[in-house]
């Protein structure tokens, strides 16, 4: 952006901006700028001047555009519920698009307010007069509070109205609807502006139904082990509600994170559709190479790309077959009582089920298994060794170090990987037609495998599901695949 601007590039740090979007692809690298709610005030800015000579921003009681501050200082609200003003707002993506971007972040999209014009004047009034007294416990404690709530006031939601197809509205009657709506506005627009072409979207605020249009990460955390776990129950939350596409900020947005920290989530993150770290300004910078245990994280970073022929096809089979990508035991073992009583496992997908390990200093966890399973334990600074052993149902102490994790595979089942005999450096990489099993199937097992391009738009084309069946002698068969079978 130039200066916090949507739809812009900075011309002076970026002047041929599509030639070095094409060479970060070229490199594996696809850049995904963020898209705020708040359009800046400022003439000569063509979007801040289409939007109120066309009346497309949130207005007033007396119907003038609303003014607050966000990112980049003062600025208008696109009125997302306004149909005209969604169309011309998603019409605003092509800039960007057509310098080869292929995926976008929604942000600030509550939306976020820093401060109402109309509460910040006042508050500035009352300042002057605090500045001509001697301000005692009590003055200096109003003060502070005065300040302190320009952030997000409630009230401030209560100042601006849309305009609907149901007449107009106060925002803070329909507040829930903007992020749904202002990511509608961009998915409405690919499918007039990319038709065949997959572009990825995500969003930090929703409601009910936005996944129709893209996916969401799961907001501003913090680098707190508890917040590991807040992640994980988050996960099966949001796929009852169709969001498949989710992850949180590895590592945590907000506060100082660790190396131990960072490394525990990945165990976790591994595992979301949506994997990145990032950390908010003044923050200690989290990025896995600034670590001393650099072999542990490129370990655990060269294990997501193996499991993503499995990741990969979960998630699809579940998004077109309205299923979960992501389940609490319970919907997966209906019959177990304890089942419906554990909150720090999942399943992902048919065949897997993880209980990462969320707590500071912590060698190991606690896990029930409803069922005996296969324990795969994935020694990632040793260039992913696997070992594996068949656990009982029931109740087990699980010791998992730093440099390893731990998951579980479920009797009958097959886990379809990625071949590791090359480094992996971007999805590019990994080969989803030539693959490897890690197998507990004693009695044969077979496995619906989906695959594509990736890329365009016919998802349910008969060709993409593989076939895949093990008989009881450990020998694999496909239609389409290559396998090769372990375990």
């Amino acid at each position: 952006m130039e200066h916090y601007k949507d739809f812009t590039v900075d011309a002076q740090r970026f002047p041929h901006f599509a030639d070095f979007a094409a060479e970060m692809k070229a490199q594996g690298i696809h850049l995904v700028p963020i898209i705020d709610a708040g359009v800046k005030i400022e003439d000569g800015y063509d979007v801040y001047e289409e939007g109120v000579k066309n009346g497309y921003f949130c207005t007033n009681q007396d119907g003038t555009p609303f003014v607050a501050g966000v990112w980049p200082g003062r600025v208008h609200f696109p009125d997302m519920l306004n149909p005209e003003a969604r169309a011309w707002f998603g019409s605003q993506y092509k800039v960007l698009l057509d310098q080869g971007i292929e995926g976008f972040w929604n942000d600030m999209n509550e939306p976020a307010i820093f401060y109402a014009e109309e509460r910040l004047k006042k508050t500035f009034a009352k300042i002057e007069e605090y500045n001509k007294q001697n301000l005692d416990i009590s003055s200096f404690a109003a003060f502070t509070g005065m300040v302190a709530e320009l952030s997000n006031n409630e009230n401030d939601y209560k100042l601006f109205y849309h305009n609907t197809k149901q007449g107009r509205m106060r925002h803070d009657k329909v507040h829930n609807l903007f992020g749904y709506n202002m990511t509608r506005a961009a998915g409405e627009a690919f499918e007039r502006l990319e038709p065949d072409k997959r572009i990825l979207m995500y969003s930090r605020s929703a409601c009910i139904g936005m996944h129709r249009y893209g996916g969401i990460w799961t907001g501003d955390n913090h680098s707190w082990w508890s917040h590991i776990l807040l992640a994980l129950h988050m996960m099966p939350s949001l796929n009852m509600c169709g969001f498949l596409y989710e992850g949180p900020d590895i590592g945590g947005f907000g506060s100082n994170t660790t190396e131990d920290l960072v490394l525990r989530w990945y165990g976790l993150g591994i595992f979301s559709p949506l994997l990145r770290n990032h950390s908010a300004k003044g923050t200690r910078r989290q990025e896995p190479y600034r670590f001393k245990n650099k072999a542990a994280f490129a370990g655990i970073l060269q294990l997501r790309y193996l499991l993503l022929p499995y990741i990969y096809s979960e998630y699809m089979k579940a998004a077109l077959h309205d299923g979960m990508y992501c389940m609490p035991l319970a919907f997966a073992f209906p019959e177990d009582d304890f089942a419906r009583r554990v909150e720090d496992e999942v399943m992902i997908g048919e065949s897997l089920l993880i209980a990462p390990v969320y707590e500071q200093n912590a060698r190991g966890r606690y896990v029930y298994l409803p069922e005996e399973m296969l324990q795969v334990r994935v020694k990632y600074s040793e260039s992913n060794r696997i070992e594996t052993s068949v656990l009982p149902a029931g109740h087990h102490y699980i010791p998992v170090e730093l440099d390893e994790v731990v998951f579980f595979l479920r009797k009958g089942h097959l886990l379809p990987l990625a071949k590791d005999g090359k480094k992996i450096q971007s999805v590019a990489d990994v080969d989803f037609a030539d693959l490897r099993l890690l197998a507990y199937a004693p009695d044969g097992a077979s496995y619906e495998y989906y695959t594509d391009d990736g890329e365009t738009k016919d998802y349910d084309k008969p060709e993409h599901f593989v076939h895949i069946t093990l008989d009881a002698d450990g020998n694999a068969k496909s239609d389409r695949a290559t396998v090769k079978v372990e375990g």
